[in-house]
């Protein structure tokens, strides 16, 4: 039995707390809700209880975990011909489950009741959530990102295979469940938000899944609503910018030593991006667009595991260039790559990196050539969608930013 010094003041407290939390909330509802029987007083016993139970011995929690089971049972029977929900009494054993936590891990024990009380205390709202916000064309788009994350990502090799070891499937995969997931985050955030923002939140979202893509649409739109041009001039702006912020979860996960090499080029390209886009809608900042509806697709799963197919495919050209012909062609491999795909060139120069084929000062200026061309293209892209007047303003946009990026690599100032 432990001694009267070795009383933990800590635990105790924090069952007490985590107790007197829950046990508030069903307090303020007793008044209104007659089928909850267990309140402030139950729940802060219930909890130290656990507490106490533990401390003595875990036969002891046992015990007092199924006599707080059975009252939670006894309690739903009596109130189940007019209330067929159980959260209240799992809430009780949840008190008792917090008690017995916080003699082990305190700290756990009160993060965990505070998550409880938030999850009690948004009741009518999550019920609103997910009866009348949320459609099945959502939910089954987020059980297909979860499966493709936590079901296949675990099953894939992590480790270099293929040619010259070019492929890695696991990080490939990584790349595609990223794609999906900002898809699916730019819709959630449009669908939440609304169209307040118009064309500046649908930019810059729709930038994660193709600036190329956004600034072919953004510039129709600007060619068919002349009144739209410096709204959608900032909304490809904010476009380009969410596809420059991709490489940075890109290299985190393919070379994560780059991003420090590279991160004040992308820094200075980025703030051009920002300063042209807040000149874009200085005049027209109130542009309407439309959000998604709910049954519109989160994201394309075609796009994504196209989008995977080809980074494989480049990878493998670029590690079989680089072995045959040396550094510098796979280098070019990744420029033109570059023109369509930023991201899948982004991921052959960090891997090109990691494996050692270019050193510190190659990759950072091969980096700032690949904003350069996928800056050329995206121009090449405004002009033919948007006329002339959107085509000058994006090309002047992408090519300050690509000469900012230059100019801070000029100095060379990076990590040696």
């Amino acid at each position: 039995m432990p001694e009267a010094a070795d009383l933990p003041l800590l635990s105790l407290t924090t069952a007490l707390g985590a107790g007197l939390l829950i046990g508030l909330l069903y307090e303020r509802r007793k008044d209104g809700d007659p089928a909850i029987a267990a309140g402030l007083r139950t729940h802060t016993l219930a909890a130290l209880a656990g507490a106490i139970a533990l401390w003595i011995g875990l036969p002891a929690f046992i015990a007092i975990l199924l006599l707080a089971g059975t009252f939670a049972a006894l309690s739903y029977l009596r109130t189940s011909q007019t209330d067929t929900g159980i959260t209240a009494e799992i809430a009780l054993l949840c008190s008792v489950l917090l008690g017995g936590l916080a003699m082990r891990e305190p700290g756990a024990a009160g993060m965990l009741a505070v998550l409880i009380a938030i999850l009690i205390q948004a009741k009518a709202r999550l019920h609103h959530f997910s009866r009348e916000v949320i459609s099945n064309r959502e939910i089954a788009d987020g059980l297909v990102l979860l499966a493709f994350a936590l079901i296949v990502l675990p099953l894939l090799p992590d480790e270099p295979i293929g040619p010259y070891g070019a492929l890695n499937l696991a990080t490939v995969w990584k790349l595609v469940v990223l794609v999906m997931a900002v898809g699916a985050l730019g819709h959630v955030a449009l669908r939440l938000i609304g169209s307040r923002w118009g064309l500046l939140l649908s930019g810059f979202f729709s930038g994660y899944v193709s600036s190329t893509a956004a600034t072919a649409g953004f510039g129709q739109r600007a060619k068919s609503e002349p009144a739209l041009l410096h709204a959608a001039t900032g909304a490809t702006m904010l476009a380009n910018l969410a596809s420059l912020s991709l490489f940075v979860p890109i290299l985190l996960a393919v070379a994560p030593a780059l991003l420090p090499v590279v991160a004040l080029p992308l820094l200075a390209a980025g703030a051009v991006l920002v300063a042209g886009a807040l000149l874009g809608v200085r005049r027209n900042g109130r542009s309407e667009a439309p959000p998604p509806s709910a049954e519109t697709r989160m994201f394309r799963i075609g796009q994504a595991i196209g989008l995977a197919a080809l980074i494989a495919g480049v990878l493998v050209v670029s590690h079989v260039a680089a072995h045959w012909l040396g550094p510098n062609a796979a280098l070019a491999t990744a420029f033109l790559t570059a023109l369509a795909e930023l991201q899948a060139a982004t991921a052959t120069v960090a891997t090109l990196f990691r494996d050692g084929t270019i050193d510190t000062r190659q990759a950072q200026w091969a980096v700032v050539g690949l904003v350069a061309a996928s800056s050329i293209a995206k121009s090449v892209v405004a002009f033919v969608s948007g006329g002339r007047a959107f085509g000058l303003r994006i090309t002047a946009g992408l090519l300050a930013a690509t000469a900012a990026a230059a100019a801070v690599a000029l100095l060379d100032v990076f990590p040696s």
